[in-house]
């Protein structure tokens, strides 16, 4: 257990932060799983709306440090691919 105050304060933020983190996580991932349904069910105009409303949210992540933004930046470009095949069929 920590004995100084720096680092009990530390051990405060951390947690504050591995939470405030996992939640930003957690709200990406459901925006990635939106578009990835949309598509799925075969409805473009859908699909183009959630890649829309998950591209945004992606880029939110790689500001507050949660995702590299090589990361983010690869899941919307396949994502964006995904959607254009959709719109050729």
């Amino acid at each position: 257990m920590a004995h100084h105050q720096s680092a009990k304060k530390r051990i405060r933020q951390t947690e504050r932060r591995t939470e405030v983190n996992g939640a930003r996580v957690s709200r990406i991932r459901t925006f990635v799983k939106n578009v990835e349904l949309a598509i799925a069910s075969g409805d473009n105009q859908a699909a183009k709306a959630a890649l829309l409303a998950a591209e945004p949210e992606l880029m939110r992540g790689v500001q507050a440090g949660v995702l590299h933004n090589n990361t983010a930046s690869r899941k919307v470009s396949r994502l964006s691919a995904r959607v254009k095949v959709m719109k050729a069929l």
